[in-house]
């Protein structure tokens, strides 16, 4: 009798339970499919909603659970309906793997809305199996949701552009926020923070960085180019600020006050929500109404946005500023991200690490 072929497997880094740590973990990996690429992971970044996963803080956590989403990598194979990328080529993959295809999001191209939208990880693909993310050796995903790297671009770097870089971008983008010659906000300077200071600052808009503390003045200002900083909790400062800004992303990811950002909003001004809150927010209604402000959100980005995004960054000639590790050092960057001490985002060297041990 002939033998049976042997499953594919791969080996990542999985969560086990909400205390999050990350250890060596083998699993089942499907075959490529007509529509599917694989591709061996190279770099993946870090992000903190991955931290919010495998900790369950939203409640809808299941394990084992490999986190990571900003992904690059190389093409192994691709199916037999792949056309727009070939064996070699650099890639990337960020937050989804499957969407319905057929709701009024997805035939409008913002997939990232779409109600049955699948997340890389932490959910269920279509063929029954858990989903696995990029800390590990090797994905499976469809080609509707890989794009390309363009060239020259140093795949470490473009790791964080495919969640925090894509999600400052679309919202910009969305509002008609693009236009030279806008004062904008930046509040909270972590990964997200620090691309929307990069990519802001390349459309021309004036840019204040605003934190709880004047412990990232600094940075802000000389390392990523800020043109002033704002310290929320400086009251005076605060009310000299006020009616100074076209719009505000608050990428801030835990519970806090919105009036004293909405009083800096102009007239029409827009408070644009990026962080992943699972307690509610309060505002007084005036604080909206007296200045016809608005408060809305803004989730990644679709395919098209994030291939516009990286030729974008390419063309402006802007760098991520990362801090590269190997996966065994994956706990500790959990921890130091959990105090928000990273400058400004971990990447992982997935491929120069020893993911079995």
């Amino acid at each position: 009798m002939g033998s049976l072929e042997a499953e594919r497997t791969t080996v990542g880094w999985a969560a086990r339970d909400p205390s999050g740590v990350l250890s060596p973990y083998t699993y089942p990996l499907r075959d490529t499919g007509p529509d599917d690429v694989y591709i061996k992971v190279h770099y993946c970044g870090l992000c903190h909603s991955d931290l919010h996963q495998i900790k369950n803080d939203l409640g809808m956590s299941n394990y084992p659970m490999v986190p990571g989403h900003e992904v690059v990598g190389e093409v192994l194979e691709v199916g037999s309906n792949v056309t727009r990328f070939k064996v070699g080529e650099i890639v990337g993959a960020g937050l989804l793997v499957g969407c319905c295809k057929t709701c009024s999001a997805c035939e409008s191209d913002v997939e990232n809305y779409c109600s049955k939208k699948i997340w890389s990880y932490n959910d269920v693909y279509v063929d029954g199996r858990p989903t696995q993310g990029g800390f590990a050796e090797t994905m499976i995903v469809e080609q509707k949701f890989v794009v390309k790297i363009p060239e020259g671009m140093e795949p470490e770097q473009v790791a964080p552009l495919l969640c925090a870089g894509v999600t400052v971008y679309s919202p910009l983008a969305h509002f008609g926020l693009k236009k030279s010659g806008l004062r904008g906000g930046i509040l909270g300077l972590g990964g997200v923070g620090h691309m929307g200071v990069k990519i802001a600052k390349a459309l021309g808009h004036h840019i204040t960085v605003i934190s709880s503390s004047d412990k990232k003045k600094k940075e802000a200002l000389e390392d990523l180019g800020a043109d002033s900083y704002l310290v929320s909790s400086d009251s005076s400062s605060m009310q000299e600020a006020a009616d100074s800004l076209d719009y505000i992303i608050d990428t801030v990811p835990v519970g806090h006050p919105l009036e004293p950002y909405l009083s800096l909003l102009k007239l029409d001004g827009k408070l644009i929500l990026m962080g992943v809150i699972n307690t509610p927010l309060q505002f007084v209604s005036p604080m909206v109404m007296l200045g016809r402000k608005s408060i809305t959100g803004s989730f990644i980005g679709s395919m098209k946005e994030t291939e516009e995004m990286l030729q974008f960054w390419k063309e402006k000639g802007l760098s991520s500023m990362i801090e590269i590790v190997n996966m065994d050092y994956i706990n500790t960057a959990v921890e130091r991200l959990e105090k928000n001490d990273v400058r400004y985002r971990f990447v992982v060297d997935v491929k120069g690490s020893k993911l079995d041990q």
